[in-house]
């Protein structure tokens, strides 16, 4: 994959805050393993569109797996495709808050078309990553696209804080600890 190799990325795993979601009394890699664990039935539904996804796009397919499960739980976190009060779209959550992302749903919230949607979306934010911090490592390139994935490429600023203003405060870290477990566990 030309975007790192998501085995060699530095993660912290999940926050006390995201790992409080599950009721689970601790924090970090360990707990973003359990979580993508605890999606794991779930996603296997979806493994062969996040795989075909993936392949068209030269985005390790764990690393879309990771995000289905931190963004919508492998769409259990969702009504009717919607999730973050009506402002998100489907399994990968794309904004469609005309202040946010403002994008424009495409598909079926769990359908092959929304998942290129938003491995797009993360293809272009791991892209301007690389142009604004070009002296990063690809590793560290494709974690800042991935924190740019939920809090956009402006707030990405330096290696050590990367998830400073993302969601938990964690984004990345979690989303690549899990896509971590997805890949040596699951096969993605």
């Amino acid at each position: 994959m030309g975007y790192g190799n998501i085995m060699d990325v530095e993660t912290t795993g999940a926050s006390a805050k995201t790992a409080g979601q599950d009721g689970l009394g601790y924090t970090g890699v360990k707990a973003s393993h359990k979580m993508a664990e605890t999606d794991v039935d779930r996603m296997e539904k979806y493994r062969s569109k996040i795989n075909s996804v993936g392949g068209k796009y030269g985005i390790d397919p764990a690393i879309i797996a990771a995000i289905i499960s931190r963004e919508s739980r492998a769409g259990n976190q969702l009504k009717d495709g919607w999730g973050d009060g009506g402002n998100a779209w489907g399994l990968m959550q794309v904004d469609v808050n005309p202040q946010g992302g403002g994008h424009t749903k495409r598909g079926a919230w769990d359908s092959e078309e929304h998942l290129c949607q938003g491995t797009e979306i993360l293809v272009d934010f791991i892209k301007q990553v690389t142009k604004k911090l070009p002296s990063w490592t690809k590793e560290q390139q494709l974690k800042g696209g991935i924190a740019a994935y939920n809090m956009g490429v402006g707030n990405v600023r330096t290696v050590a804080n990367v998830d400073v203003g993302s969601t938990g405060g964690d984004y990345s870290n979690d989303v690549v600890a899990r896509a971590q477990w997805y890949k040596t566990n699951k096969g993605y």
